[in-house]
């Protein structure tokens, strides 16, 4: 399965095996994580044994089970991109997952936040975290039950973006993988804007992790289109031309 593959197969999945995650898929997520924060200046961090943070109905409100290992995204205070960051990194890291058949989930809010979780600086605090493990290759009916009752139509591909001048064919299927990318409560309030040739991708920020978002759509289009983004809300796409 390569990236693209994971973007179409990647499902916020909420009940999890028992069963540990194999070594070497440890080993390679704990490789990529080390370069993620080196790139970003960011401090992500994978808690094998993170089971206090959701089990037990009150911590988890019953929406997930089974949790055990998780990725914590923390990285400065003070940084002005650093939900973008931890949007673009950590989805590079989930669709990973995907690639090595572990579920995940984005959570921002359903979880023990008066729970300790992973080692923060003085500096430093936590966004959000993902749940990472195995799970049954296709959704359980409880999962398939809060899909149904919490996701919204998704939005055409037109939705996304403004234009002058014709887009080009890859820039409609950066579009597509963003029709794709996860959300908060899937409102895909992200825009992109075309501007003959120039392109830039920005949101509202009226909701707090509306730049969470921009970053893990920034990830999805950057993927599909090849190229990269700037971090700034609004931000510049950067095709590569090789």
């Amino acid at each position: 399965m390569d990236i693209l593959e994971a973007i179409e197969k990647r499902k916020s999945r909420r009940s999890y095996l028992s069963t540990p995650i194999a070594k070497d898929k440890i080993e390679k997520i704990e490789s990529l994580i080390s370069k993620y924060n080196e790139e970003g200046g960011i401090s992500i961090q994978l808690i094998e044994d993170g089971s206090h943070v959701f089990n037990g109905l009150r911590k988890s409100y019953g929406m997930f089970s089974g949790v055990k290992s998780i990725l914590a995204l923390i990285g400065k205070a003070e940084d002005p991109h650093l939900g973008e960051k931890l949007g673009y990194y950590g989805e590079l890291l989930v669709l990973e997952a995907t690639k090595l058949d572990l579920g995940t989930c984005w959570v921002g809010g359903t979880f023990d936040k008066k729970t300790p979780i992973g080692k923060l600086a003085n500096d430093e605090i936590l966004v959000c975290v993902i749940p990472i493990g195995n799970v049954e290759e296709t959704q359980t009916i409880k999962e398939k039950l809060i899909y149904k009752a919490s996701h919204r139509k998704t939005k055409s591909v037109e939705e996304f973006y403004t234009s002058i001048g014709n887009v080009p064919q890859w820039f409609l299927e950066g579009i597509k993988a963003v029709q794709k990318a996860p959300s908060a409560m899937n409102t895909q309030k992200v825009k992109f804007n075309y501007n003959e040739g120039n392109i830039t991708a920005g949101i509202e920020n009226t909701y707090v992790f509306d730049l969470v978002d921009l970053g893990i759509a920034k990830a999805h289009f950057a993927i599909a289109a090849d190229g990269d983004f700037e971090f700034g809300n609004p931000g510049k796409f950067l095709k590569n031309t090789k």
